[in-house]
């Protein structure tokens, strides 16, 4: 599948949304459990079709790997050009919940500490949130928090307090495995 791009405001990826990135020379998706989701894409500035409707912050839709559906991930550094040719990063979608921040709540399951986090979103939150997992303790969030830092890496996530877990990001929708 080659890259689709989309306008950075796009939910939907059933259409070719702005183009298919058809003149990619590569595209290279980086993927670790419960750590980075990136592609990596080099694309031509001259002849590459679309070049020049590709901003900071539009979504280009991949295929990660055989076994995945496309997922959309958001520009976050286009390089400038080497051999008239540039390096384009992007990131997931779900990294987006790095600018959504949640109010403070508690929550003594995992379960209903997923409904609270959403619940308890400052702004629009397009995520939907889903596990296996049948955990129990007490989640204490007191300040302000990003729901991106609230599913795991620090002290008082969903991973540290319902006992960890393996992350997919599928588009909006965000799934806590007991094991992937």
């Amino acid at each position: 599948m080659k890259p689709i791009l989309y306008e950075s405001t796009a939910t939907s990826f059933t259409t070719n949304g702005i183009g298919i990135l058809n003149d990619a020379i590569s595209c290279i998706v980086t993927q670790q459990r419960n750590g980075i989701y990136e592609a990596e894409i080099k694309y031509p500035m001259f002849g590459g079709i679309h070049f020049s409707e590709i901003k900071m912050r539009s979504i280009i839709l991949v295929l990660p790997d055989k076994m995945s559906d496309p997922q959309p991930m958001r520009v976050y550094n286009i390089s400038k050009p080497m051999r008239g040719v540039v390096t384009i990063n992007c990131r997931h979608i779900a990294y987006d919940l790095m600018g959504i921040v949640a109010a403070p709540f508690s929550a003594t399951s995992i379960q209903s500490a997923l409904v609270a986090m959403k619940n308890a979103a400052v702004t629009n939150c397009p995520f939907i949130f889903w596990t296996d997992k049948s955990s129990s303790g007490t989640m204490q969030v007191i300040k302000p928090t990003s729901i991106w830092s609230l599913l795991g890496g620090e002290e008082g996530s969903l991973l540290d307090v319902f006992g960890g877990g393996e992350y997919e990001f599928d588009g909006y929708t965000i799934k806590l495995y007991q094991n992937r």
